[in-house]
């Protein structure tokens, strides 16, 4: 399909829906709330080729204007300015309209679930993991997000060896979700004497947090174990059985939680670790069905790949995935992540758009 012909999909479409919500037949509620959604979602859509078939519109009346003999020389140089105007403009105008026909991501709006796990590299991972975890922190402060700790393992040192957090506000899944895989750094540790640089890693896992309509979940399919609390080393944090070991037997997914009092609260934090990683797994799966051999994102999203080196010697952040170098490093790590993040966003919309045309 050209892509003349998919602006005219849409149009039709956008025209058709409006009919059937305006038209005296009543559809059934449910009905009637897909319809506005999609009406909704194909509205700026419209609005974006409307604004193109104008300018097309116009330029076709600038250049009969051009090349009409009887028109003066005054009106034959203004309609010569705004030819270049609209030269400058139409690329643009048409780039705008391919990207908001670019498919959606329906998890972007969503809030997301932030996991984050010290690698290979001992007590040095887990001062990075906590690093990263800073890094994350500021960065929703700068976007006015909020960021909820569920569970966090520290050590002694100030490192962190697990952390899960929620993080909600507007469009943080679409600004996060490239953050999933292997983070790598190279610096010389604090501990080291003999001033060598070493390389150490942790492991980030962002998931869309799901709603109890995006996945059902029963309670056959769970096994839930309760347990006594215990810090670190073993020591006892609590005297009652408040922890909460949740398995989804299906899919053999297992989220403990120890971090409250209440056994209830726990479980409830449980219950939403588990269907945001329940729900990934589907978007994953699906994701494979439609595209076993390419994926139109940037990186496929698995926390295995290694997608970032942040070189602390050099001051360098590298992500491996676009082949993307800033020396930023000190920025980024205080939060200033959309130096890297925009780049990511316009590359996975460059990748979809080679797809669909």
């Amino acid at each position: 399909m050209s892509l003349d012909e998919n602006l005219n999909r849409v149009l039709a479409r956008h025209e058709e829906l409006s009919s059937l919500m305006s038209s005296g037949k009543q559809p059934s509620a449910e009905e009637f709330v897909r319809m506005s959604r999609e009406y909704s979602e194909l509205t700026p859509v419209v609005e974006g080729i409307l604004a193109l078939r104008d300018a097309e519109m116009e330029l076709d009346d600038v250049l009969s204007m051009m090349n009409d003999p009887d028109v003066d020389s005054e009106m034959q140089e203004m309609a010569e300015k705004e030819h270049r105007e609209l030269q400058g403009r139409l690329p643009d105008l048409a780039r705008a309209v391919q990207i908001l026909l670019v498919p959606k991501d329906e998890a972007d709006t969503k809030n997301a679930i932030l996991e984050l796990r010290a690698g290979t590299g001992g007590d040095e991972a887990a001062l990075f993991a906590a690093d990263l975890f800073r890094m994350y922190q500021r960065y929703a402060e700068n976007h006015k997000w909020k960021l909820e700790i569920m569970s966090m393992n520290e050590i002694g040192i100030g490192g962190i060896k697990e952390v899960i957090a929620s993080v909600s506000g507007k469009n943080v899944f679409a600004r996060l979700k490239f953050e999933s895989g292997v983070h790598r750094v190279q610096r010389v540790p604090a501990t080291e004497s003999g001033g060598r640089i070493h390389t150490s890693a942790a492991t980030v896992a962002v998931m869309p947090e799901a709603e109890e309509v995006d996945v059902l979940i029963e309670d056959k399919d769970l096994r839930i174990d309760v347990f006594r609390a215990s810090g670190p080393g073993g020591q006892s944090v609590n005297t009652t059985d408040s922890a909460v070991r949740i398995t989804h037997i299906p899919t053999g997914i297992v989220v403990s939680q120890q971090d409250e009092k209440s056994q209830h609260k726990n479980k409830a934090k449980g219950m939403r670790v588990l269907r945001a990683r329940i729900y990934e797994q589907q978007r994953q799966k699906l994701d494979d069905e439609r595209s076993a051999t390419r994926r139109s994102q940037v990186g496929s999203g698995d926390r295995s790949e290694r997608i970032r080196t942040y070189n602390f010697p050099d001051r360098r952040v590298t992500d491996h995935r676009i082949g993307l170098t800033v020396h930023q490093l000190d920025s980024i790590l205080n939060g200033d992540m959309d130096i890297v993040i925009d780049v990511l966003i316009t590359e996975d919309q460059a990748q979809k758009l080679a797809e669909i045309n």
